[in-house]
């Protein structure tokens, strides 16, 4: 099972939407679809695990339509318990490939375009968990499969026995882990990274300052600072400093309100005239985080 993956179509912008800040109430959630579609955004990521399966729900009732125009993605390996409120890990062959129907079926679709799987560990039955995902795009239900997890060993295992289209993992000047193993291994391959949290939760825009990760708060006051000292956005300068990794194919970024959606396409288009040599030298004034745990 070492096939090489088809290098993923994310769509023509590399910025996706990340539909686990959409509202549940279905009158307010299609606002910003509606508006996501208008700014061109394509890829829409969702998870069985979201609102127990209503944002799917929400997303596939507005999407049934105009399916074609957009790229899906889903993901897998959080059961929900027999309380209804909480969640276990299961990421073997049979869950898998019956969550994956109640997805199809929540989106009121055929396939999705990306399936992810929703973690992982190295004492997973990864063998099992890998055959479900090629026994679903035997079956055409799904197109391309992923994994989400920023754990080195974990990619590595699993690049070495079916490497996934895509591996979501967070990444921004507050998580740099990834900058360690991850990405040199992936940027030579087909494999792209799907960045999350790359706004940083809000802490280097407008929010309060924090503690993140193993940085102190006067850290992350040092890493705003210079940020905002900048003659860019913050946003743009974010955006830019994700998607210049060779490893990343596109950022996944939340919006609760249509004005987010509006205010990350300008910065978007405001990043593509920031200097390389500026995000350079910005990686430069600070140290990289390691990845300490189960590498």
């Amino acid at each position: 099972m070492n096939s090489s993956p088809l290098k993923f179509s994310f769509g023509e912008l590399p910025i996706g939407l990340g539909c686990m800040s959409l509202p549940e109430a279905y009158d307010k959630a299609p606002l910003i679809l509606s508006r996501a579609l208008d700014l061109g955004i394509q890829f829409f990521d969702t998870a069985d695990l979201y609102q127990n399966g209503l944002n799917e729900g929400n997303l596939g009732k507005f999407f049934q339509g105009n399916r074609d125009q957009i790229k899906l993605a889903s993901k897998v390996g959080n059961q929900l318990n027999p309380d209804g409120k909480s969640w276990s890990w299961n990421p073997s062959k049979a869950y898998i490939l019956k969550a994956a129907e109640d997805s199809l079926r929540r989106l009121r679709t055929d396939y999705l375009d990306l399936y992810q799987l929703h973690g992982g560990t190295l004492e997973d039955p990864w063998e099992e968990t890998l055959e479900a995902f090629e026994i679903l795009k035997t079956q055409g239900k799904i197109l391309a499969f992923g994994i989400s997890s920023i754990r080195p060993n974990v990619i590595r295992k699993v690049m070495s026995m079916n490497p996934p289209a895509t591996i979501m993992m967070q990444y921004s000047p507050l998580d740099r882990r990834p900058e360690e193993e991850v990405f040199p291994l992936l940027e030579k391959t087909p494999t792209r990274v799907l960045v999350r949290g790359g706004m940083t939760k809000g802490i280097l825009l407008d929010k309060p300052l924090s503690p993140f990760l193993d940085l102190s708060t006067e850290k992350v006051a040092e890493i705003k600072n210079e940020i905002h000292s900048s003659d860019f956005s913050p946003e743009a300068v974010l955006i830019k400093y994700s998607l210049d990794e060779k490893a990343v194919g596109m950022m996944v970024l939340g919006a609760s309100r249509p004005e987010q959606l509006e205010k990350n396409l300008r910065a978007l288009e405001e990043s593509k005239s920031i200097p390389d040599d500026y995000i350079l030298q910005l990686k430069q004034k600070f140290s990289p985080n390691k990845y300490q745990d189960h590498r």
